[in-house]
């Protein structure tokens, strides 16, 4: 279940990863804002989101950076419960990380036959 690390879909999931950090960070702002969550949380667990994201991308080519990645993609949607515009904007970034890694797999299985 896991991309080789020549798998040239790697380089954009784990562009994927990074744009995530920048959201993640910048929906600090938005649930202190709009949704009226303390800072103290929202950087928290927001902050959390985007270290967890800066991790699985810089260890994407290695089998846990993909869990790591995975892992990501669920902390994302599940900041929804904070700020739930969190669950539109995460599950975008997880289906598109999902579409990228369908896509690998499938350059994977050509490579193959």
């Amino acid at each position: 279940m896991l991309l080789a690390k020549d798998n040239p879909m790697i380089r954009v999931l784990m562009l994927t990863l990074y744009f995530e950090v920048v959201v993640f960070a910048l929906s600090m702002a938005v649930m202190v804002m709009v949704d009226q969550v303390r800072p103290g949380l929202a950087g928290g667990l927001a902050g959390g989101a985007a270290l967890l994201a800066l991790a699985a991308g810089a260890t994407i080519k290695r089998s846990y950076g993909q869990v790591l990645g995975w892992l990501t993609q669920v902390v994302g949607v599940a900041l929804g419960i904070l700020s739930p515009i969190m669950y539109v904007v995460a599950g975008v970034f997880a289906g598109l990380y999902l579409a990228t890694f369908v896509l690998g797999r499938r350059i994977a299985g050509g490579r193959t036959a």
